[in-house]
C-alpha cells in the first residue's frame, strides 16, 4: 500500500507545543486573577499571615522556604498599601521587619508587570552603609529565590569596569548612594527611564551622612512616574522635606519605640570609662555585646589594648576605615558567634541585624537622641529581650537626659559597686611604655575623642572645657595629655579679642592687684620685658593738650616763644624744659641767613621739598615727613593716582586695552563700509608685509649669530688641540743631520739647498748668529776651477 502524501502547508502542532501553549495560557489566567485580587484588597482589613496576602506563587514559596509566616505591624500596614502602587513613608522601631516591608512589594509589582531583563532596571534600593546593603541583598536572595529576576549589589570596593558590564542587565539593584551616582554619570548603558520603584532604607541616616546632594542628583535621574518608599526608625526634618518633594500622598506613618526592655545609664567620668568597660566585660563573659564609641581611632585603641589584656572572650572591631572584605568577614563572624564583644562606631548603628545581642554599651555619649535609639536597636530584635547601658560624663548628664525625655525614652540610673570595679590604668601605662605603636594609637584616640566632643552642635550637652582631659589621658595609659591645636586656637582668639583697657587695668598698682580676682593676671615686674602696644604708649604720654609740631615753631615779633600750652606743675616744667626750645632764630626777611644758618650740631635738618610726577596726574609735592612716608605705601598713593585701565593679553603675550565696540553712527561717519573694508585690508596687508620683513631679518640675524658661534667653537677647539700638542711634545732634542765626510761637495750643497721638514733647533747659537756662520763656512771652502784644484782637494782629503 502506497504511503499517503503529506498535506501541503503548515505541519500539525506537536503535543509539546500544545502543552507549552496551555501552560502559557494558565499562567496568564493566574496573573489576571492575581491582579484582580490585589485590586479587591481591603486596606482596612487586618491581615496577620503572609499566606492571606494576594501574592504570587514564587514569592509565597520564597517566604515559606525562609520561614517567614507571621507579619509584623509595619509589614501589615506597608505591604498592603504598596501592593496597590501607593507611596510609603514608614517609621517603625528597629528590628521590626522593615526589609520585608519593601522587598515583597518590589517582587510582586515587577512580577505582575511581567518584568524581564530586556525591560531594564525596575527597582532601586538605597542604603546608607555597605553592611546594610549586603544584609538587604541577602534577604532578597532568600525571598526571591524562585523568581526569574536578576539582582545586583553595587556598593563600591570592586572594579568599576566589572560593574559597568553587568549593570545594564539587572532588574533590581541594592546600592549605596555614592556608587550608584557614579554609574548614573559614567556608565553609558545604564538607563533608569523605565524605573518602577525607588526605596530608601534608613532615609534619615542617608541624609545625615552627607548624601543629601547625592540623593538629590539620583532623584533627578529617575522618572517622575515611579513608586517611592521611604523607611526609617526615626523621622527628621530632612526626611519630611524629602518626602514632601518625592512622595505623592504617602499612605503610611508609624511611631517608633525603644526595643530594649531595660535602658540603664551609668554616671561615670571620662577617666573611669575604660575601667568600667573592662570590669563589665569580665563580669559578662557568657554574653554577646556591642560597644559603641565615637571614632574609629578610639575603636582601634580600645580593641588593641583590651586584646593584649586577654579578657577571656573573643574581641572584634568594626569601623569605616577597614576594607570592605574585612568588614564583611567581621559582621559575618560576629553574627555567627555565641559569645563575643564587638567594638564599633556608628557604622554598625543602623539597620544591621546581629542575632541574639544581649548588651549594647554606649561608651561615648551619642550626638543626639535618634542616634541613641538606633544604637540601642541592635539588641531586642524582633520581639526579643535586650538591655542597654549608657556611660555619661557629669558634664553631659543634664543636657542629654533632657533630650531623651523629649523622645519619651525610659531610662534609669545604676551605680557599680566599688569592690567589683578593676583599675587597668597602670597596665595600660606599662603597655604604652613598652609598645610605642600602642602609645601612638592612644594619642590619636585621645585627640579624636576631644575633637568629637568639640564639633558637636549641642553645646548644652557637650562642653570640652568641662571635661577632665588630663585624667582621661591618664586612664588611657598616656604620660600626659597630647596637645590639642583647636582648643589652643580658641583660647588665643579670646585673648586677642580681649579689651586693651582691661589688660591695662590689670597691670595697675599693687592696691588694684589686691582687690582683683584670682583669675586676673597680676602686674609684671618692672625689670621683665612686656609687650607694649601703641595704645599703651599713647596713654602714657604727657601734655596731651600740646598743639601740633608746626605750632611749636611759632615765635613773637620780639623773638620770644608763643605760649601754646599750659603748665602741668613744676615737675613737668623741669622735666620738659627743653620740650619747646628754640633751636635757631633769625629776623624775618633774612632769607639767606635762614637758609645757611647752622647754629650747632643739634639743629634739626629741614625737610627738603620734592616734587614727584605721577602718571597722568598733577605732581605731588613732598614737603613733610608724612608725605615721605606716603611714598612708601602703594595703597595710600592710589588716591593720588587716576583710575587704571584694564589690559588684556593676546595669544602672543602682548598687552593691550580692552577692545570696545564702536557705535554705528561713528562708524558711518568715517565713510562707506566697503571703502573702510578695503582700506582696512590694505593696512593689514601692509602691516603683514612689514612684519614679514622684520621676521626674515630676525631669522637672518639668528642664522648669523649661530654661524659666528659655530666658528668661535671651532676656533676654540683648534686652539685647545694645539695647546695639547705643545704639552705632549715637551722639550725636543735639536735635529742635527749626519754628514758623511766622503760625500761629494755637490751632494752636500744639494742637501743644504733642500728645505728641511722639521725646524732645526740650536741651544748654543741664536737665529741671528746662524747666517754669519754659514757665510764663514762658505768663504773657507776653496773654489774649484781647474783640474789642479780638483787634484789638490783630493790629495788633501786622502792625506
Amino acid at each position: 500500500m502506497a504511503p499517503t502524501k503529506a498535506s501541503r502547508g503548515k505541519a500539525p502542532k506537536s503535543h509539546h507545543d500544545s502543552g507549552r501553549t496551555m501552560k502559557r495560557k494558565r499562567g496568564q489566567e493566574d496573573l489576571t486573577s492575581l491582579i484582580q485580587r490585589v485590586e479587591d484588597l481591603d486596606l482596612k482589613a487586618t491581615i496577620k499571615n503572609f499566606s492571606d496576602l494576594p501574592l504570587s506563587e514564587p514569592t509565597a514559596d520564597g517566604l515559606s522556604a525562609s520561614h517567614f509566616k507571621v507579619m509584623t505591624d509595619i509589614q501589615q500596614r506597608a505591604i498592603t498599601s504598596a501592593l496597590k502602587g501607593r507611596d510609603i513613608l514608614g517609621a517603625a522601631k528597629t528590628g521590626s521587619g522593615k526589609t520585608l516591608a519593601f522587598l515583597v512589594p518590589i517582587l510582586e509589582n515587577l512580577y505582575r508587570k511581567q518584568w524581564t531583563e530586556y525591560d531594564g532596571l525596575g527597582a532601586l534600593i538605597l542604603a546608607p552603609t555597605r553592611e546594610l546593603a549586603i544584609q538587604i541583598f541577602e534577604v532578597l536572595r532568600k525571598v526571591g529565590r524562585y523568581h526569574a529576576f536578576s539582582a545586583g549589589l553595587v556598593i563600591g570596593g570592586k572594579s568599576l569596569r566589572e560593574e559597568q558590564d553587568r549593570l545594564g542587565k539587572m532588574n533590581i539593584l541594592v546600592c549605596t548612594p555614592g556608587r550608584i551616582l557614579q554609574h548614573l554619570d559614567q556608565t553609558a548603558m545604564f538607563e533608569t527611564n523605565n524605573l518602577q520603584l525607588l526605596v530608601m532604607d534608613e532615609a534619615d541616616r542617608i541624609l545625615d551622612m552627607g548624601f543629601q546632594k547625592s540623593v538629590d542628583a539620583i532623584i533627578d535621574h529617575l522618572p517622575k512616574g515611579r513608586q517611592t518608599m521611604l523607611f526609617s526608625a526615626t523621622q527628621t526634618k530632612k526626611v519630611s522635606d524629602l518626602a514632601r518633594l518625592s512622595l505623592k500622598e504617602p499612605d503610611c506613618r508609624f511611631g517608633y519605640t525603644v526595643n530594649s526592655s531595660t535602658t540603664l545609664r551609668r554616671h561615670s567620668p571620662s577617666s573611669q570609662k575604660l575601667d568600667t568597660l573592662w570590669s563589665f566585660i569580665r563580669a559578662n563573659l557568657k554574653s554577646k555585646t556591642v560597644v559603641f564609641l565615637s571614632s574609629g581611632k578610639q575603636v582601634r585603641f580600645v580593641y588593641e589594648s583590651l586584646r593584649h589584656l586577654q579578657p577571656g572572650i573573643p574581641l572584634m572591631h568594626l569601623h569605616g576605615r577597614q576594607k570592605q572584605g574585612g568588614r564583611l568577614d567581621i559582621t559575618t563572624k560576629f553574627s555567627s558567634s555565641q559569645h563575643a564583644v564587638l567594638f564599633a562606631t556608628d557604622v554598625a548603628a543602623r539597620g544591621l541585624d546581629f542575632p541574639a545581642v544581649d548588651w549594647v554599651i554606649q561608651m561615648d555619649c551619642p550626638e543626639d537622641a535618634d542616634t541613641y535609639i538606633h544604637r540601642v536597636g541592635r539588641t531586642a530584635r524582633y520581639e526579643r529581650v535586650g538591655r542597654a547601658v549608657l556611660f555619661l560624663d557629669p558634664s553631659e548628664e543634664k543636657g542629654f537626659l533632657k533630650r531623651l525625655e523629649q523622645k519619651k525614652v525610659p531610662i534609669e540610673r545604676i551605680n557599680i559597686k566599688a569592690n567589683k570595679q578593676q583599675n587597668i590604668a597602670h597596665l595600660l601605662q606599662n603597655m604604652c611604655f613598652k609598645d610605642p605603636e600602642l602609645k601612638y594609637l592612644g594619642q590619636k584616640a585621645f585627640i579624636s575623642y576631644a575633637k568629637s566632643i568639640y564639633v558637636q552642635k549641642d553645646k548644652e550637652t557637650f562642653n570640652i572645657k568641662e571635661l577632665a582631659l588630663e585624667d582621661y589621658a591618664t586612664s588611657l595609659g598616656l604620660p600626659g595629655a597630647p596637645r590639642i591645636k583647636f582648643i589652643k586656637g580658641d583660647d588665643t582668639k579670646e585673648r586677642k579679642n580681649a579689651s586693651w583697657k582691661m589688660a591695662h587695668l590689670s597691670s595697675g598698682s599693687e592696691d588694684e592687684d589686691a582687690d582683683a580676682d584670682e583669675d586676673e593676671p597680676k602686674k609684671e615686674k618692672k625689670d621683665e620685658k612686656q609687650v607694649r602696644t601703641r595704645y599703651d604708649r599713647m596713654f602714657d604720654r604727657r601734655n596731651q593738650d600740646v598743639l601740633a609740631g608746626h605750632y611749636q615753631k611759632l615765635i613773637n615779633d620780639d623773638g620770644t616763644m608763643i605760649a601754646t600750652h599750659t603748665g602741668n606743675g613744676a615737675e613737668d616744667a623741669d622735666e620738659d624744659a627743653d620740650f619747646l626750645s628754640v633751636k635757631r632764630r633769625f629776623e624775618a626777611g633774612d632769607e639767606q641767613l635762614g637758609k645757611g644758618a647752622t647754629d650747632s650740631e643739634d639743629s634739626e635738618p629741614e625737610t627738603k621739598t620734592k616734587i614727584v610726577k605721577l602718571d597722568g596726574q598733577d605732581p605731588l609735592v613732598i614737603d613733610s615727613k608724612r608725605r615721605e612716608k606716603l611714598l612708601k605705601s602703594k595703597k595710600k598713593l592710589l588716591k593720588f593716582k587716576g583710575k587704571g585701565t584694564k589690559l588684556v593679553y593676546d595669544e602672543d603675550g602682548n598687552a593691550h586695552e580692552v577692545y570696545e565696540m564702536e557705535d554705528e553712527e561713528q562708524f558711518a561717519a568715517r565713510g562707506d563700509a566697503k571703502a573702510q573694508r578695503e582700506r582696512f585690508v590694505a593696512e593689514e596687508a601692509e602691516r603683514t608685509r612689514r612684519a614679514d620683513i622684520d621676521d626674515k631679518e630676525v631669522v637672518r640675524e639668528k642664522k648669523r649669530e649661530k654661524k659666528e658661534k659655530r666658528k668661535a667653537r671651532e676656533r676654540a677647539l683648534a686652539e685647545a688641540e694645539a695647546a695639547e700638542d705643545d704639552d705632549e711634545g715637551g722639550f725636543q732634542l735639536p735635529y742635527i743631520p749626519f754628514k758623511d765626510p766622503m760625500e761629494s761637495a755637490s751632494e752636500s750643497e744639494r742637501e743644504d739647498s733642500r728645505p728641511s721638514k722639521k725646524s732645526r733647533v740650536s741651544f748654543a747659537d741664536s737665529d741671528e748668529d746662524r747666517p754669519s756662520k754659514s757665510k764663514k763656512s762658505k768663504a773657507a771652502e776653496p773654489k774649484i776651477e781647474t783640474l789642479q784644484d780638483l787634484e789638490a782637494l783630493a790629495s788633501g782629503l786622502l792625506g
